[in-house]
């Protein structure tokens, strides 16, 4: 019978390497309530017109990388192939803007899904964690909501980062910028590619966001947005800026960083790391004030951005950072004879229940076997117990470091490891 592979573009996170995640997590969780972000979690599939909504009809994820599907009787509905949508959406629905607390501030990680060509940092499923804060205007929050994602790097181990800035405007600066990034590029719109000449009508600021070097070179001279905006954009655009020289966060202003979603306005940003390479992005973000009304709620303002676990794990191998991730167990208990089998089951039952990490043969090794067993899984003792120490009712517990033995009664073996952890 032939084996089933795995899907492409996914992959398994094994024993051993989880538990990288999971320290992430753990970080990023502890972080996100140092600065008051809750966790919130959506569905891993909506409607598919909130995703043409929200994240935008010219934007390659609509264009090209969703999986859709259609049930019966009840619509079209797509995997989620990004975060925002959804908490913005569950936001409206469950009346968010009426809690006493505000802004709100949320944040989520679990898994995305998008149908691109998997490549080193992008899988077709993949982990984002991300923070959302909305209701508020003020450039602070801006700068807070860049910072989270920065500490979460710095805190891990990397270096070397920095901060992609721009502002993308208002809608009505952005009509203007419109008006003449179509005149500065229609002479050219036939050596563009196709994407960006579809794009030229329907979103000229995203063919400033193509990735054809072509492109690219012949857009270079285009006219960039920070001369189109108001003195309001303006004004936040250069709190922002002073918030981030406030907290010590390096930034670059970048006028051509438009980022790959229609909803951004105001700031957008990218943070970057010199080493990683052709991938050197590493997450990203921005405003998007109009998109909780687009959405179907009250016009309310909001920034956020969303990070890749996958791409932040090669960030750190690329750096040679090494995470902090405790391994081994506690103790192995080791059945001597058969007679001891129930006792042995009985007390790492006992012992588990402490808080301590046990573990037992069932696979009926000798005990030679067991011991080598209690070496693999790093225990820290071997819990000897045979027929003699099932009539002493004490247990022969073996430091594997030293090999130094010592006799533990059982009602006393609990308290006795926890002294030494």
């Amino acid at each position: 019978m032939e084996k089933i592979q795995i899907p492409r573009g996914t992959q398994d996170i094994m024993p051993g390497v989880v538990e990288l995640w999971q320290h992430i997590e753990e970080k990023m969780r502890d972080l996100c309530k140092r600065y008051n972000y809750q966790e919130i979690r959506t569905p891993i599939f909506e409607q598919t017109e909130l995703f043409r909504r929200g994240v935008g009809e010219t934007t390659d994820i609509v264009e090209k990388e969703m999986y859709s599907v259609v049930s019966r009787g009840e619509g079209n509905f797509t995997l989620r192939p990004e975060g925002t949508a959804g908490v913005v959406r569950s936001y409206v629905d469950k009346k968010l803007y009426g809690v006493p607390n505000q802004p709100t501030k949320l944040y989520y990680c679990g898994p995305m899904f998008r149908h691109e060509r998997p490549q080193a940092g992008r899988f077709r499923q993949f982990v984002q964690f991300g923070v959302e804060a909305i209701g508020s205007a003020d450039p602070a929050i801006d700068a807070e909501v860049i910072s989270v994602a920065m500490r979460l790097y710095q805190e891990l181990g990397l270096t070397g980062l920095s901060v992609d800035l721009n502002s993308v405007g208002t809608v009505e600066d952005r009509a203007r910028h419109r008006e003449a990034l179509i005149a500065a590029l229609n002479p050219v719109r036939d050596q563009l590619c196709e994407d960006c000449q579809s794009r030229l009508d329907r979103n000229p600021l995203r063919v400033l966001d193509c990735k054809v070097k072509k492109d690219q070179q012949l857009t270079q001279n285009a006219p960039s947005i920070l001369d189109y905006l108001s003195d309001e954009s303006k004004k936040h655009f250069e709190d922002v800026q002073a918030y981030l020289t406030a907290i010590g966060i390096p930034y670059t202003i970048n006028p051509r960083l438009v980022r790959g979603l229609d909803y951004y306005t105001l700031t957008a940003f990218e943070i970057k790391m010199s080493e990683i390479g052709a991938v050197e992005t590493l997450c990203g973000g921005g405003r998007y004030n109009g998109l909780v009304a687009e959405i179907g709620g009250e016009d309310m303002p909001g920034i956020g951005f969303a990070m890749s676990i996958e791409r932040l794990l090669m960030a750190l191998e690329k750096q040679a950072v090494a995470l902090p991730i405790e391994t081994g167990i506690d103790c192995y208990l080791v059945i001597q004879t058969e007679a001891a089998k129930t006792k042995v089951f009985q007390q790492v039952d006992v012992l588990r229940q402490a808080g301590i990490k046990a573990e037992m043969d069932y696979l009926g090794r000798k005990m030679k076997g067991q011991l080598k067993a209690a070496d693999r899984v790093e225990a820290r003792f071997a819990v000897i117990i045979g027929e003699s120490e099932m009539e002493k009712g004490a247990a022969m517990v073996k430091e594997m470091a030293t090999g130094e033995q010592e006799e533990v009664p059982f009602d006393q073996l609990v308290n006795w490891i926890l002294a030494k952890k």
